[in-house]
């Protein structure tokens, strides 16, 4: 999940506990091209405020004047859908594109529980299922797998929610900065390790938030799960091998270390000599990035990311630079 919809969540819980009527929308089924993915969210408290977003701004305009023209009453059902872009001309004055369509739970929230629950699940980096339960309102959460999606039937709507991404890097040097800049506007969680007193200076807490110890440490200490990618950036064997001997043991789901392609044979050949098994050293990205002739570490920061968020996304990699 990302921070957007961890915001809206957290509005939701605010508002409520402050005896403030909310709605929430949640995006369940889409056609054609839509601005924004199933599972999107968007809240709406009593006296128009928003938070979040189900399409590129037309559609938020219009639930808001639902709310002020009386269109959701206080009486009402605690869930009804919404469909928004059903024809051209609706699609056109939406703003959606050509034959898109959006269709939207609208659903009123009473006791607020279970966002409670939901956010406490997410911050300890558990992936959870929201099954809401179109004719009664009724909210049940239960343990979800990272492979599961959104599932809409017309009558209960099964939604996956979980911790933000998270980049673990290894190094706090001028690469990490690059690297740390474009995570965040991925919408990573960007986390630092780098024992070295000298290399800190100069970080901006907004950046990233540091991991004390040493990246062995720091790699188990995170807890690193299937949303946490690790990158060695030191090019200091003493200190990227020492994560990644325990990072290719863990179930993070991307662990790479910076390097050219002979240092990284090298450095398969020392973990091996470690006592590292075949099949974790296999899983280690090195040379890390797809193959885009970077240079700058700029273009190495992009190339990087550019790797991680396809892994991510079961895209596969077709730009690789070959070992």
């Amino acid at each position: 999940m990302d921070s957007v919809d961890l915001n809206v969540l957290r509005s939701v819980l605010q508002w409520r506990r402050a005896g403030q009527r909310v709605v929430l929308f949640t995006v369940v089924q889409t056609w054609g091209t839509a601005p924004r993915p199933p599972g999107a969210m968007l809240a709406l408290r009593e006296d128009g405020v928003v938070i979040g977003s189900v399409s590129g701004g037309c559609v938020e305009d219009d639930l808001i004047a639902r709310l002020h023209d009386g269109r959701i009453p206080d009486d009402g059902p605690p869930v009804q859908m919404i469909t928004y872009g059903v024809t051209r001309e609706e699609a056109a004055r939406f703003g959606l594109p050509c034959g898109g369509t959006l269709r939207l739970t609208e659903e009123r929230v009473g006791d607020p529980e279970w966002v409670a629950q939901l956010l406490e699940r997410c911050e300890a980096h558990e992936i959870v299922a929201r099954e809401l339960t179109l004719a009664s309102g009724d909210v049940r959460l239960a343990p979800a797998d990272k492979s599961d999606a959104l599932v809409f039937d017309g009558h209960t709507l099964r939604a996956i929610y979980g911790p933000r991404w998270r980049l673990l890097l290894i190094g706090a040097g001028q690469l990490s900065r690059y690297v740390a800049e474009m995570a965040r506007l991925l919408d990573f969680e960007v986390l630092i390790c780098d024992p070295r007193k000298e290399f800190v200076y100069g970080w901006e807490e907004q950046h990233g938030r540091f991991v004390p110890g040493m990246p062995d440490e720091a790699v188990l200490n995170i807890q690193t799960d299937e949303r946490t990618a690790i990158v060695a950036l030191t090019h200091d064997p003493r200190l990227d091998d020492m994560a990644l001997l325990t990072a290719l043991d863990s179930r993070a789901f991307y662990v790479g270390a910076l390097g050219s392609r002979v240092n990284s044979q090298k450095r398969r050949e020392n973990l091996a000599q470690l006592g590292l098994s075949v099949e974790a050293i296999e899983r280690l990205h090195g040379p890390i990035g797809l193959h885009i002739g970077s240079h700058t570490p700029a273009e190495i920061a992009l190339s990087l990311l550019a790797e991680i968020v396809a892994i991510k996304n079961g895209v596969e990699l077709r730009q690789k630079k070959p070992l």
